[in-house]
């Protein structure tokens, strides 16, 4: 079967790509592993409650709604409010001026940092005021130089200026958040406090930039898979093919052909890789590439990739609850993060890889009463969500790959796994949501190997290559997206999450985006 562009990967970079490339008449497939599209981007049904697998809400960042106008998706949002609590202080953000109520809540629960935490919201405001010049605009990639010209001389020709002022400072703040942190205060507590509910070495602008994101974050009704549901639609009704359990499992580049795991072969003039990245480079053979240049410098970049690990992934516990909506929207809003202890992650110790069962046990005690959980109420966003009068609640942390692999390979996973639901039940139970263990109606588990699983993403990853590695095999720096896209290998062109670090929900759609675009001006010029 012959196509102009093969795309792989059904993830919602994979999905943009092929949306634009169907919109412009190209004839496009998407190759999608599972039997659905979304990877990190789904939602599901179970005894008529209504839970998001993957990302809770959703950043426009100036990305995703000039892409839904773009493509004229059928899709109402509603804004998704955030509320942070530490122990029993609980704070709801509306607004920008909330950084200070959020700056009272830390000096009262460290009273002895006051001046230090005078400074670090200083540096929070400033960082603020960056993200206004970054974020702040509709990305110029889903403006139609025609149909938006005066935007474009209006609001983007000015913001040019500024952001060539501010990318500069922004590069500046590219240190791992906890360094930065420590110019301010050497309180190991406050220091966990702020940071530990984001990856390991995550760069401090990315990370203090998290309280102006969490009011840029909306919610589609319907739940966040109506957005892979109205782009699924969109390429279907553009002539686009979506063709699911269709894993790939050889790349060809010199006769531009993939093959799937049932033997089926399709011929591109150009392929879209949004998928992991060490999968495509271990499925090519390299006996089959004649270029000697072409060659090296796909192994160049096995050998740059075959140490580099994925970023952290996520624990995730589903509880169906006979419990009202009010319950909890008394407490907190419909997204919140919650620390049950001041005392801080770092009091844990690393994960005990290798250790024997009594060890990791106790240390999962000691891990989920001094984490940080992300906790997500759909039916507060949308009452259809869950059964009248119940709720349904997805709870995360942010988890170890190696720690559930090895307890896995050990033979005690699903012990594992229900150990860990009962200790986040237990401390949700004991601390923000008394009263809770006795309203389950059913509750289920997910954790990183169920993420590596159904994304196919190396080490469970939810964002892409970890900040640890050094260095990072990902294009890092905003400025440079336009290349991020480029790879060593003629006639393939790479989108995601394995594209750009730190990634998400918007540079997946601009990185499919500009993958599409790539694509198109080749086959523009190839004609």
């Amino acid at each position: 079967m012959n196509y102009d562009v093969v795309v792989v990967g059904g993830g919602i970079a994979g999905l943009t790509t092929a949306a634009f490339l169907s919109k412009a008449g190209v004839s496009t497939i998407v190759c999608e592993k599972e039997n659905t599209c979304g990877g990190l981007v789904n939602t599901f049904e179970r005894q008529g409650f209504v839970y998001d697998g993957g990302i809770r809400a959703m950043e426009n960042s100036g990305v995703l709604f000039p892409m839904v106008k773009q493509l004229g998706l059928d899709i109402e949002f509603v804004r998704n409010k955030v509320s942070v609590g530490i122990e029993d202080q609980i704070i709801r953000l509306e607004s920008e001026d909330d950084l200070y109520t959020y700056q009272d809540l830390l000096t009262k629960l460290y009273p002895e940092s006051k001046h230090e935490i005078s400074e670090i919201t200083t540096q929070i405001k400033q960082i603020m005021h960056y993200m206004d010049v970054q974020y702040g605009i509709d990305n110029p990639a889903f403006l139609d130089m025609k149909q938006d010209r005066e935007y474009m001389l209006k609001v983007i020709v000015p913001w040019v200026f500024k952001y060539a002022l501010t990318v500069r400072k922004i590069s500046a703040l590219n240190d791992p958040v906890v360094d930065f942190l420590r110019q301010f205060t050497q309180n190991q507590s406050l220091l966990d406090i702020i940071a530990q509910h984001f990856f390991q070495e995550t760069p401090a602008f990315f990370a203090l930039s998290y309280l102006k994101l969490y009011l840029d974050y909306h919610y589609p009704l319907g739940g966040t898979g109506r957005l892979i549901k109205e782009m699924v639609n969109f390429i279907d009704r553009h002539q686009g093919t979506i063709s699911t359990n269709a894993e790939i499992a050889a790349v060809d580049p010199e006769k531009q052909i993939v093959v799937d795991a049932k033997g089926r072969s399709l011929e591109y003039r150009r392929l879209v890789w949004a998928a992991d990245n060490k999968t495509l480079y271990r499925l090519i053979n390299l006996e089959k590439i004649r270029d000697s240049r072409v060659k090296q410098a796909i192994l160049d970049h096995q050998t740059l990739i075959k140490d580099k690990v994925g970023n952290d992934s996520v624990l995730t516990l589903f509880l169906a609850l006979d419990l009202d909506k009010s319950y909890f929207s008394s407490r907190a809003s419909e997204h919140f993060f919650y620390t049950p202890s001041r005392q801080g992650q770092s009091a844990v110790g690393p994960p005990p890889v290798n250790r024997d069962r009594i060890t990791i046990e106790n240390w999962l005690k000691k891990f989920f009463a001094l984490t940080t959980y992300e906790i997500s109420c759909p039916v507060m966003r949308d009452s259809s969500l869950a059964p009248e009068g119940k709720t349904g609640l997805i709870v995360s942390v942010l988890f170890d790959y190696a720690l559930t692999n090895y307890v896995e390979e050990m033979g005690w996973y699903e012990e594992f796994k229900a150990f860990c639901e009962r200790c986040m039940l237990e401390n949700l139970n004991e601390t923000v949501y008394r009263g809770i263990k006795e309203a389950v109606i059913h509750r289920f588990s997910s954790t990183p190997l169920t993420m590596a699983n159904i994304t196919g993403n190396t080490d469970g990853a939810i964002t892409g290559w970890s900040f640890t590695n050094r260095p990072i095999p990902a294009e890092s720096k905003l400025p440079k997206i336009f290349s991020s896209t480029r790879t060593p290998i003629p006639g393939v062109v790479q989108a995601g999450q394995w594209t750009y670090s730190p990634s998400g929900l918007p540079i997946s759609i601009l990185t499919g985006k500009l993958a599409a675009d790539r694509v198109l001006k080749e086959l523009k010029k190839a004609k």
